[in-house]
């Protein structure tokens, strides 16, 4: 497995927010990682990426943890933050550059796949350009061209498509299933549920913190007892539990 939580619970200071969670990411699969607003999926990812640290349980990539081998762990991650983090004063080249220098990538072989996500994204014109001259949706373009040139092991996604026009979504989800095919993993967090349900291959659904379901759409609906049923109609389902709870 790529990607193994292990009966994590964790948070802010001493309150936890995610309370014995476990679920794995294996090699060459698409997850969805879906939940109310609150359920606890952005703590998930900033456990995962090392921004907070589990109160208990342990965090696992292919064996390494962030503290029996930080260098691996780290460089087997890379991360598309819901909000676009850039340096003012770095040119859309110098970030590819430092993202380059960080995983330790080799230029001559990694540029070509960075030049050709940039034309793809129509960033292609734009290497000297500084964050300033950009627009969200173009932010976030250079956030995924750098994340997904790394070719980490596994991607983490946070809510993908905010900002972005319906072109650049339809790009991003052929590199995510280019990175399955290749096997690499993607984690998903994302409310745009019936995109999850037709290109992820399973899901974990939270809620207060805990998984309330984990598996395919058919195992979701046999979890919920609703034959038929669409993810949204899964999703539904799971919110009126958190309202007559």
């Amino acid at each position: 497995m790529t990607l193994r939580v292990n009966d994590v619970t964790g948070g802010y200071g001493s309150l936890p927010v995610l309370k014995h969670l476990s679920f794995t990411v294996p090699d060459g699969a698409i997850i969805g990682l879906i939940g109310l607003n609150g359920a606890g999926k952005s703590t998930t990812i900033k456990h995962i990426i090392g921004l907070l640290t589990p109160q208990a349980g342990s965090i696992e990539i292919d064996g390494a943890t962030l503290a029996t081998d930080p260098d691996a762990y780290r460089q087997a991650i890379a991360y598309v933050p819901e909000t676009p983090v850039l340096y003012q004063e770095l040119t859309l080249r110098e970030h590819l550059e430092l993202t380059m220098m960080a995983y330790g990538l080799d230029p001559e072989a990694t540029w070509p796949l960075a030049d050709a996500m940039l034309e793809r994204f129509r960033l292609g014109n734009k290497l000297e350009w500084f964050p300033a001259n950009f627009s969200k949706g173009m932010k976030q373009k250079v956030m995924i061209v750098a994340a997904f040139m790394t070719q980490a092991k596994l991607t983490i996604i946070d809510e993908p498509f905010t900002g972005l026009d319906p072109l650049a979504v339809h790009d991003l989800l052929d590199l995510v299933t280019a990175a399955r095919a290749a096997g690499r993993s993607v984690l998903m967090s994302t409310h745009i549920l019936a995109t999850a349900e037709q290109y992820a291959d399973s899901f974990v659904l939270l809620k207060d913190g805990q998984v309330r379901a984990s598996g395919d759409v058919a195992s979701l609906r046999d979890q919920f007892a609703l034959p038929d049923a669409s993810l949204d109609d899964v999703y539904l389902a799971m919110t009126k539990e958190a309202a007559d709870a």
